[in-house]
């Protein structure tokens, strides 16, 4: 008589049925694998021992970065001031005090990254472990967070902002492309960038594409107002931050073997870091020259042509003033070859209307410098 109760309840009540136990596997990394963020999939994890297991089979992971934080070490900060002060004295160029005050500028976001990548243990607004009265925040650096990824193929990481601090209205982009040392590097820059209220009426007013009409050549006010010295600024401190995110992936890097692309970006725009899977397995074979002076790559002797303009306006009535573009490939890649790729190649480094910008400017005279490993 409880036999039959008991089936008749199943009956009238029957268990619910959970529609993801239908869903094969792979269908299921297939939605993971869209879903890329790390922090959504940590909670994926959590829902149920199957999604548990799945989990770490993703192949397509994001990395948002929430915060980067420096360590305000004063014994540090004091031994780097009497460096400085030596080498003031021992160098008193212009140009060398020039780079002397924008480095020491850019050596705490650079250490900041650094501890990013390879924190030691800090308390910050993040993860709470809470024990009764007592709460231990915990922060978790990309490279620990993706130790619980068996089989990552496509890696993105994203930093909250830029290294490279610029004036507002300044437009400052690079991206970068790194083997075991750099591949290449193509540098945008203006000294302001503002909307053409009068758009439709360059033609009348004697330009052409957009472009002041001039003979293609720099002004000679470029070399006596500061514009030669700032691209240069421009462009060592892109080569510096670029080379400084290369050498800080090397763990992420060793550790993951399935990684076909890594791509590390800011959420600002500034800067693009990407390794392809040539790339990648180039680094594990044949380990980077890291520089004796900071924790970064060492940037080999490049030669670079540049190309500007002091009146650059976009179809979309962007304007960009003093517009320079940098195309940047070590000095031992063949000439032959870089001219015949440097079109497609620098047109694609940056998304629109800055590949437009790209494409403009490459039409326009080319100068080419060398610059020496450093």
């Amino acid at each position: 008589m409880a036999s039959i109760g008991a089936d008749l309840c199943r009956k009238i009540h029957p268990e619910p049925v959970d529609d993801f136990d239908r869903l094969p596997d792979s269908l299921i990394l297939l939605i993971f694998n869209r879903i890329g963020d790390v922090k959504a999939l940590g909670r994926c994890c959590v829902v149920s021992r199957r999604f548990h297991s799945l989990v770490p089979q993703v192949d397509n992971v994001v990395v948002r970065v929430d915060c980067v934080i420096s360590d305000d070490d004063p014994s540090s900060n004091s031994s780097s001031s009497s460096s400085n002060s030596a080498a003031g004295d021992k160098s008193r160029h212009p140009i060398s005090s020039l780079f002397r005050t924008f480095f020491s500028g850019l050596f705490k976001p650079l250490q900041s990254l650094s501890q990013l990548i390879n924190p030691s243990a800090r308390r910050l607004p993040g993860d709470f472990d809470c024990q009764g009265e007592q709460c231990i925040v915990t922060h978790h650096s990309p490279t620990q967070v993706l130790k619980n990824f068996n089989e990552i193929k496509l890696l993105r990481i994203e930093l909250p902002t830029g290294e490279l601090g610029i004036d507002e209205g300044v437009l400052l982009k690079w991206k970068a492309e790194f083997g075991s040392t750099l591949d290449s590097c193509v540098i945008l820059g203006a000294s302001s960038v503002v909307q053409n209220a009068n758009r439709g009426c360059n033609t009348a007013n004697g330009s052409d594409n957009g472009v002041e009409n001039d003979n293609g050549s720099i002004p000679e006010s470029f070399y006596t107002n500061g514009g030669l010295k700032l691209r240069v600024v421009w462009t060592i401190s892109s080569l510096i931050a670029a080379s400084a995110r290369h050498y800080l992936l090397q763990p992420i890097i060793a550790e993951h073997k399935t990684l076909a692309s890594l791509v590390l970006t800011d959420a600002d725009g500034q800067g693009v870091l990407s390794m392809n899977k040539e790339q990648l397995e180039e680094l594990r074979v044949k380990p980077l020259s890291a520089s004796s002076a900071s924790k970064r790559t060492l940037v080999p002797a490049l030669n670079m042509r540049l190309w500007y303009a002091p009146h650059l306006e976009l179809p979309n009535g962007l304007v960009l003033k003093g517009a320079t573009l940098v195309a940047i490939r070590p000095s031992e890649q063949p000439k032959k070859e870089v001219a015949c790729l440097e079109a497609n190649w620098v047109a694609s480094a940056f998304e629109e209307p800055f590949g437009t910008a790209a494409r403009m400017l490459v039409k326009r005279r080319t100068y080419c410098l060398e610059m020496n490993s450093f």
